[in-house]
């Protein structure tokens, strides 16, 4: 699977993501398998709590250099690390102004090792919203796709796509 089938303009002659999560997988031992994905897990517990905490160049530092962040509140991809942390930035600046309060909940991963060494993740992302007053609520249910990869001795995203139920 290629980094562009994960994108927004998908080429044609790929397959899609769906078909991909089918596809054999790296073979591992049940043990193996059972360390890495707390591994993963783990990962994107810290990941989440960086950007919900605005951590924006310790989040942005969770992806490659060169890596594309693909979701549809976004008029187009964004590209490397300095351009998601200045969006990290300029969520916190939004937050701030609305008074609200947003936390991303991670659940149902699928994990699929890649013969090349990448990992191939799908999984649910709820994000809740809490304003100013009152209750928290969710406020969009998201499926997040990625190509993880080993850089520096870390798993780092290296592509990112997100889409969401309410959009179709």
């Amino acid at each position: 699977m290629t980094t562009e089938m994960l994108s927004r303009t998908r080429v044609a002659t790929t397959t899609d993501t769906a078909a991909a999560f089918e596809a054999p997988t790296e073979v591992l031992t049940e043990a193996e398998f059972g360390a890495l994905y707390a591994q993963i897990q783990q990962f994107y517990g810290r990941q989440m709590q960086l950007f919900d905490q605005h951590e924006a160049e310790r989040w942005a530092g969770t992806f490659t250099e060169d890596a594309v962040f693909d979701v549809p509140t976004l008029d187009e991809p964004v590209r490397g690390r300095v351009a998601l942390a200045s969006n990290v930035r300029r969520n916190q600046a939004q937050q701030a102004r609305s008074g609200e309060r947003f936390r991303h909940w991670i659940g149902m991963l699928d994990l699929r090792p890649q013969a090349d060494g990448t990992l191939h993740t799908r999984c649910y992302a709820l994000v809740y919203v809490t304003p100013g007053q009152g209750g928290s609520a969710v406020h969009r249910v998201c499926v997040m796709e990625d190509v993880l990869v080993r850089s520096r001795g870390k798993w780092r995203t290296r592509h990112r796509v997100v889409t969401r139920d309410d959009l179709g």
